[in-house]
């Protein structure tokens, strides 16, 4: 399943999608983003996943700057991501 976080506006779409089937809760994601976005808590079946924060959710798009910019920048949640669970919609 595919845990959708963010908003949209009228600059755009800002979602950080978390597929939780493929998530293995090793929380390299969580330690590399800069912005603290990113946490790793139970699922409803007590299994270990990525979350995008609650608190940030509505400020995605301001906090992070895109996988396109990021990976120009170093480590980033995508290429930490041992099952590629991270997608971003800008």
């Amino acid at each position: 399943m595919k845990a959708n976080y963010g908003y949209q506006d009228g600059s755009g779409e800002y979602y950080i999608a978390i597929d939780t089937d493929l998530c293995n809760g090793c929380g390299k994601c969580a330690a590399t983003c800069p912005k603290g976005i990113f946490q790793v808590t139970p699922d409803d079946y007590d299994k270990d996943v990525a979350r995008v924060r609650e608190s940030l959710t509505r400020s995605i798009g301001m906090l992070c700057p895109g996988y396109e910019r990021c990976r120009s920048r170093g480590p980033n949640c995508h290429s930490v991501c041992p099952t590629n669970a991270i997608e971003h919609s800008w």
